[in-house]
């Protein structure tokens, strides 16, 4: 997935105009980077076009800013100079966005170090259907 059909995608989700979304999408990966182990970042980059895994560059230094689920919308919202509101609508579009574009055990990988409360910004993985 090339990054303007990324963008296309979260536009769509996020019912925000393109451009608007790709600025959050920018800001939701690069402070994705931030919030995850660099081993993580470069797992989750492996999986994606070059011009979409470049923002998940993990911060020099290692250091990984502390907080919540709050602390990361504020940091987005931030960066993409957006209301909190427009800024968690756009983070749900492309973590929706990129459950689509990595494998499933990347993605729980991915959610299983974003920090306490977040899961409630990640719509649930589909079951397949009880075959018995």
């Amino acid at each position: 997935m090339q990054f303007p059909r990324f963008v296309e995608a979260v536009s769509r989700r996020a019912e925000l105009p393109t451009e608007q979304a790709a600025t959050i999408a920018r800001a939701t990966l690069q402070t994705l980077a931030e919030r995850v182990t660099g081993t993580e970042a470069a797992d989750l980059a492996a999986q994606l076009p070059d011009e979409v895994s470049g923002y998940l560059t993990a911060p020099a230094g290692g250091a990984r800013p502390t907080g919540g689920a709050v602390q990361f919308l504020r940091r987005v919202a931030d960066r993409a100079a957006v209301d909190p509101a427009v800024a968690e609508v756009g983070v749900r579009a492309v973590l929706n966005t990129l459950r689509e574009a990595v494998t499933v055990g990347e993605f729980q990988d991915l959610v299983g170090q974003l920090p306490k409360g977040f899961d409630a910004m990640v719509d649930p993985i589909p079951r397949p259907p009880y075959a018995g």
